[in-house]
């Protein structure tokens, strides 16, 4: 498949920077609230016809340079035996989170063939696309899925997980060690099914020092990175919140390095030595700005990137729910356009 966006995964050259979205099929889009109205957020992952729907939005409307498949990062909690639900207006809740060695003990690594429907998702986009863009497969990183797991859902100062991480660190290591099983394997299966990029978010890790990060959690990310990198595919390493640990980021692995909006673009670049791709990282918030400035800020990015191949236009998150799908438009656009 040619692709600039794969070729920009590799620092290959590109005719122009590729461009795609994290969230860009979401709740921004009139198509996704009318699906939304009549299913929950489970449903629409769990049926491979309305998750390929949903992920292939973006790519008609957008004009994107690769579309990623429609699901949610806690999917897995599900077959390892933890009860998952999306309550209205709090978001994720594990009604059995994770807190003993029991708990633990008592987790499944066996039981991936039940995200299956992820695969069937893929494999639909795969075939509508017919070569036009590639589809980006996903999982959680390990802490990012530990923390949930413990917390029953999301938290703003992870008390829970650290008490877990500070106080038994044989469990801790325990829990870490199943999770890179059961993301890894649920990550090789969507690339069997199509996949050709394999993006891990570590959504909550700026949570950490860069002391913790080292000593808790990067060799968990590594282990998961190199798995899916045996595949051939390359991987994409998103964290938010890591500007102070930037390079031990980098050094967990990744072809391309996904940043957050909370550093620039060019200081990341330089101070991993070029040695990686990197993907990023408008403010999600710049959407929302009239297109003059939208245009400017675009650009300025765009030059702190410079001439360099490998990097990836982004956001430094995901879109936001209000924004106009006029200025998400039109931001595809000014970067396709841009010249230096």
């Amino acid at each position: 498949m040619s692709s600039r966006f794969l070729d920009a995964c590799r620092r290959r050259p590109t005719d122009v920077r590729p461009v795609w979205f994290m969230r860009q099929a979401g709740r921004y889009m009139k198509q996704y609230r009318d699906l939304r109205a009549k299913n929950t957020i489970l449903e629409l992952c769990k049926k491979p016809e309305l998750a390929a729907q949903v992920t292939l939005q973006p790519v008609e409307v957008l004009d994107v340079d690769a579309a990623i498949i429609f699901a949610d990062l806690l999917l897995p909690v599900e077959p390892m035996g933890l009860k998952l639900e999306f309550r209205a207006g709090e978001g994720p809740h594990i009604d059995n989170p994770v807190r003993t060695s029991n708990d633990i003990d008592s987790l499944s690594i066996s039981n991936t063939d039940d995200l299956g429907y992820v695969g069937e998702s893929i494999q639909l986009v795969t075939r509508a696309l017919a070569g036009r863009v590639p589809v980006i497969g996903f999982v959680g990183c390990p802490f990012t899925l530990a923390s949930y797991m413990i917390e029953g859902g999301p938290s703003r100062n992870f008390i829970e997980t650290k008490k877990l991480m500070y106080g038994d660190e044989t469990l801790w290591r325990r829990l870490m060690g199943k999770l890179v099983d059961v993301l890894g394997q649920f990550a090789v299966m969507q690339v069997a099914s199509g996949a050709r990029t394999i993006q891990v978010f570590d959504s909550w890790v700026g949570a950490l020092g860069p002391d913790d990060y080292v000593r808790y959690v990067a060799q968990y990310s590594r282990a998961l990175i190199e798995r899916i990198r045996a595949t051939g595919v390359p991987v994409i390493h998103f964290g938010t919140g890591t500007g102070g640990f930037f390079k031990e980021l980098h050094a967990a692995g990744g072809d391309v390095l996904g940043i957050d909006w909370r550093i620039n673009i060019d200081q990341a670049w330089s101070e991993i030595s070029y040695r990686s791709a990197i993907q990023g990282n408008l403010d999600p918030a710049v959407l929302f700005a009239p297109l003059p400035e939208l245009r400017t800020r675009i650009h300025d990015l765009l030059r702190r990137t410079g001439s360099r191949p490998g990097h990836i236009f982004n956001l430094g998150h995901g879109i936001l729910p209000e924004t106009p799908v006029e200025n998400v438009k039109a931001a595809v656009e000014i970067v396709r356009e841009f010249r230096l």
